[in-house]
């Protein structure tokens, strides 16, 4: 008991300042680092000025004038989940156009768009996903009438006014059926259209773009020139295993090209080849069946056989806008290594694929994602296994800054928590 009002002493001391980070250290749990290796039992993690200074077994902390917080024992401490692929800060209503910036299907550029400027910090889905445990994601538009989606940033979710963690991290192509529809009809359209756009955004570079000729808008052949010369990266939307192959093509014709396969379901057919070329990939978590003819061989071992081929491989949520499911997929594939004949991951790799992977993936290695010295202080705190359904975190830090957890769906459930109408707000009288 003293244990738990010492805890709540604590968060509320922390939360009373939310915009300065806390020097803090959490000892007594169980804790994983998110690199890919098992849980550590009896274990403490030490934050200072919002960084990360020690994280492993307790009897190794080092000695600090720093309050220690002991916490129950089946407590559970990570690092923040890394969501990737999402819409979040980009809309709150999805049928009321006015509060909904993920599709750009009008408008006259695509690759120039630049959603870092679009994000609104205090969206409920950043707030809603908080409180699932998500501090960092890479965010995305959904449509934007071409095979190129424009530039994703990575943001981070804190309550505060500043979400962008990194501007203009990646560039998007959708090179499969989608990109296939978009450029005419035929995947044959969409290479050509690629190919175009990488020769006029080479030309732009060398001074060399003809703007009567070029089919690509001058923001447009700017914005790709990151990409061609490989200081941005590059997201591509394929699932089938012969778009997979072109794509590694792209890799041999293309050299300076940094690529990450995003979608990738029929990987598995094809993961020795990714592995040779050293491509990340951004998987579905889960894709036990097929949902359109380039995933006629999904499988829910997709990812367990990718990565035992030694791909790189994170995973996302499926659906964009609820990446707050990440660690129930994961959970599912820890689940798969118990099905005869089904591949999946041990839980260090499964819960990695959720944080460290997509971080280094996203270009943030070391610094998000993970529990090690210097890594940025996002920190979540477990009443159970997060890798189980039933957990849910009780405390997050982003930045080494307490985090309310509160939402539009969590004021809910208290408004209703009871029937008692005489609790119910004075719009319900009659």
């Amino acid at each position: 008991m003293m244990r738990l009002l010492t805890l709540a002493a604590s968060a509320i001391a922390l939360a009373a300042t939310p915009a300065m980070a806390q020097d803090f250290a959490l000892s007594g749990v169980t804790l994983a680092t998110g690199d890919g290796s098992e849980p550590i039992e009896n274990g403490a993690v030490l934050v200072r000025g919002g960084k990360v200074v020690y994280a492993g077994p307790a009897s190794g902390m080092p000695e600090t004038p720093i309050q220690l917080i002991e916490l129950p024992a089946d407590t559970w401490v990570t690092p923040g989940l890394f969501a990737t692929v999402t819409t979040l800060g980009l809309w709150d209503v999805g049928a009321v156009s006015e509060s909904n910036d993920t599709r750009a299907g009008d408008s006259p550029f695509n690759a120039a768009l630049d959603v870092s400027r679009a994000i609104n910090p205090d969206s409920q889905h950043i707030k809603i996903h908080r409180a699932a445990g998500v501090t960092r994601a890479a965010t995305v538009l959904t449509n934007t009438g071409s095979i190129f989606g424009g530039q994703g940033t990575v943001i981070d979710l804190g309550d505060d006014a500043d979400p962008v963690t990194t501007p203009r991290a990646f560039q998007v192509v959708h090179l499969g059926e989608t990109g296939a529809r978009l450029a005419g009809g035929s995947r044959a359209a969409t290479y050509a259209e690629f190919a175009n756009a990488l020769r006029e955004a080479r030309d732009f570079a060398n001074g060399r773009w003809d703007a009567e000729s070029a089919m690509l808008t001058r923001a447009d052949a700017e914005a790709l020139v990151p990409v061609v010369n490989g200081r941005q990266k590059l997201y591509v939307a394929v699932e089938r295993a012969s778009d997979i192959r072109a794509v590694l093509g792209l890799k041999r014709e293309y050299r300076s090209l940094d690529l990450v396969l995003v979608g990738a379901s029929e990987g598995w057919l094809v993961a020795p080849e990714i592995a040779a070329a050293g491509v990340p990939v951004i998987a579905d978590g889960l894709d036990d069946l097929p949902r359109s003819f380039e995933e006629l061989a999904s499988t829910q071992s997709n990812v367990g056989r990718m990565a035992a081929a030694g791909v790189k491989v994170a995973i996302n949520a499926s659906a964009m806008e609820n990446p707050r499911n990440l660690n129930q997929y994961a959970g599912n594939l820890v689940a798969l290594t118990r099905v005869p004949g089904a591949d999946g991951l041990s839980w260090g790799q499964a819960f990695a694929a959720i944080s460290s992977v997509p971080a280094e993936i996203s270009g943030l290695a070391g610094r998000a994602g993970s529990l090690v010295p210097g890594a940025a202080g996002d920190i979540v705190v477990w009443d159970g296994d997060p890798l189980e359904v039933g957990s849910v975190p009780t405390q997050v830090y982003i930045d080494g800054v307490a985090q309310p957890l509160e939402n539009h769906q969590s004021r809910l459930k208290d408004r209703y928590r009871d029937l008692d109408e005489s609790d119910l707000p004075k719009a319900f009288d009659w």
